[in-house]
Parts: structure tokens; C-alpha cells; sequence
């Protein structure tokens, strides 16, 4: 933006300031700072006394807008009401890539505290020059910055031609956690009365004048081409504006929602298919992973099995572990709200990359990025890439054929089933020798997956833009890095072993596309890892926790452990017929949060009935910024991995998904929600942020499986654990 229109906009004034040159060389700025290293960027004060802060991540449901302000409030020491937040928004916030992986506290949150703890150093030196006073003998409360009998407001320092505009230093003065009032509390989410009372709180909700709605007209099949199509009788339907085609883009803009609808509807039998059996070869989905070729990567090769592993005293144990495809099944099928106005196309998203968006939606329309404006907003449901970044394109392209008028693009719940990109189907293999004295002398280990990533990127990683006359390529997929990875998140084993062998199969093509689910690979390498520590630990003899511990040299780790048994009741556990304990522990990424869960199941033998009783997790975030955020995150999790662990899985045919709708593809209900669900936090406080967001899926889907093994004698190692697996199992 101009200078003029910032002002105009924001009502902030400038204050000059410069740190001195040797502070800004001491090293690299912290969090996201580098990615936006100006104060202003981060934090502005207006003319009211209003605090700004802007953020490029964004909300998904995990309340990171409530503790970035709690942290901002704090710094600045200001009452949280006088804080509002901008999440991500190309023409207003700093580039921050995806909101992803429990990043956005340890990157934006980091970056946030430090710019306004360096704002508030900025403007109580300015109050201690407008005061003639020490700024030893200053202090603030609630934006007054006080001493001497004097005051001043953090506004009226703000004189013309003067704004935090200045470059961060790498160090700031931030407020001692024995003194925090704000940060480390809790404080009602921001997020949550709007959603509650049915207000405008979602992407959804949008209405803005003059709006029109569009539907598009999917195909058939992956493989099905468009070879007809009669619109004209269509086009004549009421309140229908125009059918667009382009390729085997279908779609209809009508000037009422439910006019899209039906025009959509009618559209769908006026268009001709050419379909293909593009699926054929994929049931049984397990034997196409093991039969596509594989890129190979050994991403841990340590130590050497110790000698006696090998003679006599030692065991072997071996076991293998599978997950199928599964949907995001996000309750509100995506939507996105597009405008095209003066050549300028501006798109309200609930995208968790606006900024990756933008270049991709820019690519597709054949226009300069500067041309399109992203903007998020809420949508609901997400975690992970699911048709947000492809509703997106939809709107983009209508808005292109209908301009001057905002559209509204709504996927139905059959769009949002068959063309998400999927979570990909996995395999993990394990075997492992246990020495004479019950201790893992060697592990070995090996996991085949597909990409967990093929988010947007160019503008082929958008569904329309492969279905258009002239279709862009998807990106090829590749493996992401270790330490955080992909289908090899969470493959190694944070436990202390003598040798460790992990193997990494990645599969460059799929028959479904897929791309990021929640804690993307790390759901079923924890889920394997720690069913195969419990079966390590029965067959030692060892009880599971014990077990465990004895191979975990992470102090923080054994605490966190400690505290879910303890508060769990392990060492108390009375058995009953059909009734069992499961555990399990991981620390998300191997360098995020630490999450143990105990739980308790029962198993009904007749119907393979499920019912967790009770689940107790402990949970290690680093410093506590909003401890009912982060219990928030970890009984969500629980709860979302409880829905995949039970119940999830896509089904399809030889020629396209048939899990079209909750019935086809159940995800959990009310009444089988756990009876009982407590969270334990451990604070660190001046601890890094370690963010929480997926800590809590793998453990939650090894604990729940290591509790119906201990209920029924019987291991199961494909999930979902759903009741006719179980009856088959267990039944009489």
C-alpha cells in the first residue's frame, strides 16, 4: 500500500526509532521475524489506542488467534479487549506458507512476542523522553506508561510522521513469566461466540452485495471426459446467468444459491461422459502400495546390534501395520467467495496458504500475482489439504466468466467426498530382537507412502485447473525433509536403541490423489511404533509403561509418561471380562510436542462393538500460552483420531470413489465420544513453543489399539479397529 492509503486505513502514526548497530547484528531473527523483520509488520497502534496484529497464519478451529493477541497483550502490557487480529492476507500480512505441522506458534507466535516486546521498549524510550524521566523509573499498564506522577498514553507518543517502522532486533526485552498476566491464562477463544450462536463466523457466511452463487458439475469418474453437453435448455432455467465450459469444466452461475443447484443438477444430465475403469488395479488397495515402484531412503542407520543379539537368550518379534485411504471429512463442505473487479481478482479462501494460493490461482488465470488478492477466512472444518485451495479456483474461474459481480462457489457434500485430495494409504513393517533381559537390542523398520503434500504449488495442484481445455500439470511429488517429513514423520523412534534401521518407501504416483492429512505421516508410524513397543513389552513381559520408559533417555518425555499413568490410575487398574488398558507416547516430529494417553475400552464380543470408557493424556507444549487452547487441541485430537482409528476408510470401485456421503463414510457421533477425557498440562514457561495442534493423533490411535489387545487377547495392526473387523476377530 501507499504511504497515504496506509494511514488513511490504519490510523496508525509513525514513530522513528533506531536500535543500535551492534544489536541488530547478533544473530538471526527469531520466529517468523525473518520472513517480515519489520516491527510494524507485526504490530501497529492506532490513533484510538487500539493494538493491531497481524499474523500470516491462520485459524482452523485450534485457537491460535486467541493466544497470538494473549501474547501480543502481554509484551505490550494492554488489556487483551483493545487487540484485534489480521490473519493471513497477501496485501496485508507477512508470507508465512502454510499454517501447518504445529508451527504457528513457534514461527508466528515467536515473531508476534518479540516484535511487541520491542515495540513497547520503543515507546516507553520515547515516554521517558516526552517525561524527562529514567526509563528505569517508567512502567506501563494497560498501554499507560506512568512515573514521576506523570503519564502518557501509548498514542499520544505516536506524534506525526512517526511508526513502529523500523527492522527488528534478533533479542527484545520480553516480560518476565513470573509477571505475565495475560500469557500462560486462561482467556475465552475469540473464535468461539459467533460459531456458537450461528453468527457470521465462517468463509460460509460471507454475503456481500450484488453476490451471485455457482456450482460446478464434476465428473463422473477420474478418467471421464466431456464430449457433450446441451446447456441451451439450462440456460433458459430461472434465474440462471451463464453455463461455463472450458475443457471438461462444467459449472452453472445462478443469481440464487438453490437456482445453482437445480441448474446444476439438470446440467449433470445434459452432459455426455466418455468414462474409463482408471481403478482397476487398485483393490486390494494394500497389494497396489506394495506393487508401485518406490524411491528408497534410509533415514536412520545407527549403532550395531549387540553380539548376543544374535545367539541364544534373544528374540525376534515382527509385525506389520496398515492404514487405508481416508477423507479430511470436513463437516461444511469447502467454499470460497471470488470478485473480479478492474482486472483485479480478489478471492476470500479458508486456504491455509494464501500466499502459495495466490501464485497458483495467478498461474491459472494467465494474470501477473499482483493481480489477485487472497484473503482468508474461516472455514468449517479443515486440518490439512482438503478442497479449500480447489474451491478456490472454482470461484476464480467463475468470477473470470461472470465479472463485476462477487460468486460464490459451495461444494456439495458428494464434491468434497469424491475430489478432496485424500490422506494416502500406508504400510509399516517393524521387526525387532529383545536380549536376554527384555531390553530392544536391534530395530528395524520400514514404511511405504505416497506424497503428503500436494498443495498449491502451481496451478495444476488445483483440481479445475487439470480439467481444463488446456489442463496444467500437477506438480510432481517428492518426499518432504527429515527432521519433519512426510510418510516418514515420526518413522524414527525417539526411544534409545543399540541399532536402528528406518527405511522410508516413497511412492511418486497414486491412483487417488492425495495430499496432507492431519499429522500426515505421523498418525500411522506412531500408531505402529508404539503397538510394536507394547507387543515388545508382552513379549518381555515387561509391563508397557516400564517398558517404555527404560527406553527413553528424554527426561521430558518420562515425565510426561509419568503423569499420564499416574493420573490415569495404571499401577490400579482392575481387569474385567472384555475391558483393557491401552498406552502410548510419541513427541509430535520428534522435536514438537510431547503426548502420553492412557485409556480405557471396552469390546463387545457378539456385535465387535467399541466404547472407549475413558482416555487421560498428558502433554509437554513448552511455555503455556492458553492452557484451555492447548486442552482444547489435545481433546480434539483424541477425538478426531478415536473417528479414524474406529471408524474411517474410502471405499471405491473400478471406476470412482464410492464414499460419497456419512453413510458410506461414517465418522464418529456423539454417543461414542469418550465418557470421560482429561487433559494434564506440564508448563515450561521460558521454554520454546512447541506447538500442539497434532500431538495427540498417533498416540491416541496406539493407546486405543494397545487397550483392545489387552481386552480381548487379540492384536489388530489394520486400522480402523471398526466392529466388524472387531466381531471377526473376537466374535464367537
Amino acid at each position: 500500500m501507499k504511504r497515504r492509503s496506509f494511514l488513511s486505513a490504519t490510523g496508525a502514526l509513525v514513530v522513528s526509532f533506531r536500535w543500535p548497530a551492534d544489536a541488530v547484528a547478533q544473530g538471526p531473527l527469531p520466529g517468523s521475524l525473518a520472513k517480515q523483520p519489520l516491527i510494524d509488520g507485526w504490530v501497529r497502534i492506532g490513533t484510538d489506542g487500539r493494538v493491531t496484529v497481524l499474523t500470516g497464519k491462520v485459524e482452523l478451529g485450534q485457537g491460535i488467534k486467541t493466544a497470538l493477541l494473549q501474547l501480543a497483550a502481554e509484551e505490550l502490557v494492554i488489556a487483551p479487549e483493545r487487540v484485534s487480529l489480521v490473519t493471513a492476507d497477501t496485501e496485508r500480512t507477512a508470507d508465512e506458507g502454510y499454517t501447518a505441522g504445529s508451527h504457528s506458534m513457534q514461527d508466528s507466535g515467536t515473531a508476534i512476542r518479540h516484535a511487541a516486546a520491542q515495540a513497547r521498549t520503543i515507546l516507553i524510550g520515547l515516554a521517558a523522553t516526552r517525561l524527562a524521566l529514567p526509563v528505569a523509573q517508567l512502567s506501563v499498564e494497560n498501554g499507560v506508561v506512568r512515573g514521576g506522577g506523570q503519564s502518557v498514553r501509548y498514542e499520544e507518543l505516536l506524534t506525526a510522521g512517526q511508526v513502529l517502522h523500523v527492522k527488528a532486533a534478533p533479542q527484545a526485552s520480553l516480560r518476565d513469566p513470573a509477571r505475565h498476566t495475560v500469557a500462560g491464562k486462561p482467556l475465552p477463544r475469540i473464535d468461539i461466540p459467533a460459531k456458537l450462536s450461528g453468527g457470521a463466523a465462517y468463509v460460509q457466511d460471507i454475503r456481500l452485495d450484488g453476490m451471485v452463487h455457482g456450482r460446478v458439475v464434476r465428473p463422473p469418474s477420474p478418467g471421464a471426459s466431456l464430449t457433450q453437453v446441451d446447456a441451451a435448455a439450462v440456460e433458459r432455467m430461472p434465474g440462471v446467468l451463464k453455463v461455463v465450459r472450458d475443457g471438461r469444466f462444467l459449472a452453472v452461475i445462478a443469481q440464487r444459491e438453490y437456482q445453482a443447484v437445480t441448474a446444476m443438477r439438470a446440467l449433470e444430465k445434459a452432459a455426455q461422459w466418455s468414462e474409463q475403469a482408471t481403478l482397476e488395479d487398485v483393490e486390494p488397495v494394500y497389494d497396489a502400495v506394495r506393487r508401485s515402484p518406490s524411491q528408497d531412503f534410509v533415514i536412520r542407520n545407527q549403532g550395531r546390534a549387540p553380539a548376543a543379539a544374535a545367539g541364544v537368550g534373544t528374540r525376534g518379534v515382527s509385525a506389520t501395520y496398515r492404514r487405508p485411504y481416508m477423507l479430511h471429512g470436513s463437516i461444511g463442505p469447502s467454499c470460497a467467495v471470488a470478485h473480479l473487479v478492474d482486472g483485479k481478482t480478489t478471492v476470500w479462501t479458508h486456504s491455509q496458504g494464501v500466499f502459495p494460493l495466490r501464485k497458483a490461482l495467478a498461474e491459472m488465470l494467465g494474470v501477473p500475482e499482483a493481480s489477485v488478492h487472497c484473503i482468508h477466512a474461516e472455514g468449517s472444518g479443515c486440518y490439512g489439504h482438503n478442497g479449500a485451495d480447489d474451491v478456490a479456483a472454482d470461484a476464480a474461474l467463475l468470477a473470470r466468466a461472470w465479472p463485476g459481480k462477487p460468486v460464490r462457489v459451495q461444494w456439495m457434500r458428494e464434491d468434497e467426498h469424491a475430489w478432496e485430495p485424500f490422506g494416502p494409504p500406508m504400510i509399516a513393517s517393524a521387526r525387532a530382537t529383545l536380549d536376554a533381559t527384555g531390553g530392544v537390542a536391534s530395530w528395524n523398520y520400514e514404511v511405504w507412502s505416497s506424497t503428503h503434500s500436494s498443495r498449491p504449488g502451481g496451478a495444476g495442484d488445483l483440481l479445475a485447473a487439470t480439467h481444463l481445455a488446456k489442463p496444467f500439470a500437477p506438480t510432481p511429488p517428492k518426499p518432504l525433509p527429515q527432521p519433519e517429513g512426510g510418510g516418514d514423520r515420526n518413522a524414527v523412534p525417539l526411544y534409545a536403541l543399540p541399532q536402528v534401521h528406518v527405511v522410508h518407501h516413497f511412492l511418486p504416483q497414486m491412483p487417488l490423489r492425495v495430499s496432507a492429512l492431519r499429522s500426515l505421516g505421523a498418525y500411522l508410524n506412531v500408531f505402529a511404533i508404539e503397538s510394536f513397543m507394547d507387543e515388545l513389552a508382552r513379549a518381555a513381559h515387561i509391563d508397557p509403561v516400564v517398558f517404555r520408559i527404560g527406553h527413553m533417555p528424554d527426561a521430558r518425555a518420562q515425565e510426561v509418561m509419568r503423569l499420564a499413568a499416574d493420573r490415569f490410575g495404571w499401577a490400579r487398574f482392575k481387569r474385567s471380562p472384555m475391558r483393557g488398558r491401552g498406552f502410548a507416547f510419541a513427541r509430535y516430529k520428534n522435536l514438537a510436542a510431547y503426548a502420553a494417553i492412557a485409556c480405557e475400552v471396552e469390546v463387545r464380543r457378539d456385535s465387535g462393538e467399541l466404547r472407549v470408557l475413558r482416555v487421560v493424556a498428558a502433554v509437554d507444549s513448552g511455555e503455556v500460552v492458553n492452557p484451555d487452547g492447548i486442552r482444547n487441541q489435545m481433546e480434539g485430537g483424541i477425538v478426531q483420531s478415536l473417528s479414524w482409528t474406529t471408524l474411517e476408510a474410502v471405499t471405491f470401485d473400478s471406476w470412482r470413489v464410492t464414499s460419497l456421503d456419512w453413510g458410506a463414510y461414517p465418522i464418529l457421533r456423539f454417543p461414542q465420544v469418550p465418557e470421560q477425557l482429561d487433559v494434564h498440562i506440564i508448563d515450561r514457561p521460558g521454554q520454546p513453543f512447541l506447538g500442539t495442534g497434532e500431538a495427540a493423533q498417533g498416540p491416541a490411535a496406539a493407546a486405543i489399539a494397545n487397550a483392545v489387545a489387552d481386552a480381548t487377547g487379540v492384536r489388530i495392526r489394520d486400522l480402523p479397529l471398526s466392529r466388524s473387523r472387531l466381531r471377526a476377530a473376537v466374535g464367537p
